[in-house]
């Protein structure tokens, strides 16, 4: 599909999302997510590949299923972002229970900002609404640039008027971020997936891949608290928040030891919150060496990481802000 056609194709399943009654959108989406399921080869294989490293002992039928699951949980997750707009503060709130808030109130109160650490699962985006409408708490979110630049600006754009002050990944993030934090503002970072490949070296689920040394490196050099954080969907149509307790971000020795040694801490934590929900877990990417390799066999090869620089990823670059 031409780059202009995918951006035409985002913006037509947001118009229809919102002009067309939530049954009928449901439907829809789980009808297509179900047609991508069987069409796209290499994202099945990716999210079977995931999901056998949550739950190693899933083989045959119940792991097709609970692959056609999370096909059919980012079927959800698209719908629900797209009516978002439409939704007051009073309707976001009522449909998202919060569990251990207070460790932001805690974290704001000590004035050094909040950094909350996720992972691509469930609806990140109704808390972002919820953090910046409902709470009106400053939130800034990193995310990744995409092409074209059309498609980008459209999801900026769209979350921006949500409220969420909207960061791309780059050389350029780092300051926007400490500005943020300084500011004693919330700053949400999905951490699951090095997009630069140039993180931390760990064992994740397993198997050895590199996650962000970003989140890290900001809360030992700023102070902010690091909050492991997911938001699930809960029922045909709730959401439930769940705050971990804060990881402890103290300097030990050299900054890098200790941003490899957080970043460790960080990957557990995002498993102990994907195994609540697997099924709710939308990564669709590449996130392990290995599964370029496989992606490769299947005859449909995927560029790997370049390591370049990404002011939030590399703690090299962070000692120089």
């Amino acid at each position: 599909m031409a780059l202009d056609a995918v951006t035409a194709a985002y913006k037509a399943g947001a118009a229809f999302s919102r002009s067309v009654p939530r049954p009928v959108a449901d439907l829809t989406a789980r009808a297509l997510s179900r047609a991508a399921a069987t069409i796209s080869t290499e994202r099945r294989m990716l999210v079977t590949r995931h999901l056998r490293r949550v739950l190693p002992d899933l083989e045959g039928r119940e792991l097709d299923r609970i692959v056609d699951e999370t096909f059919v949980s980012y079927a959800r997750y698209w719908v629900e972002s797209f009516r978002l707009p439409q939704l007051t503060p009073e309707k976001v709130d009522f449909g998202l229970s919060m569990e251990g808030y207070r460790h932001i109130d805690d974290a704001l109160g000590r004035g050094n900002g909040a950094i909350i650490v996720l992972p691509h699962l469930g609806g990140w985006e109704w808390a972002g609404f919820w953090f910046a409408r409902v709470m009106n708490q400053p939130i800034t979110v990193v995310v990744e640039s995409v092409e074209p630049r059309a498609l980008f600006d459209f999801f900026a754009d769209f979350r921006r008027n949500l409220g969420m002050n909207i960061v791309p990944l780059g050389p350029a993030a780092g300051g926007e971020i400490l500005r943020a934090l300084r500011a004693n503002h919330v700053v949400c970072l999905l951490s699951d997936r090095d997009i630069t490949g140039d993180g931390i070296e760990l064992e994740f689920f397993g198997e050895t891949t590199t996650l962000p040394a970003g989140p890290a490196t900001l809360a030992l050099r700023t102070g902010a608290a690091l909050i492991p954080t997911a938001i699930y969907f809960e029922g045909r149509s709730g959401h439930f928040g769940y705050m971990q307790e804060p990881i402890v971000a103290e300097r030990q020795g050299r900054l890098r030891d200790d941003v490899e040694r957080l970043t460790v801490e960080v990957a557990r934590r995002l498993e102990q919150l994907i195994r609540r929900a697997p099924e709710q877990w939308h990564m669709q990417q590449p996130n392990w060496p290995s599964d370029f390799d496989a992606l490769e066999a299947i005859g449909k090869p995927h560029p790997r990481p370049e390591h370049g620089p990404c002011s939030i990823g590399r703690s090299e670059t962070l000692e120089r802000v």
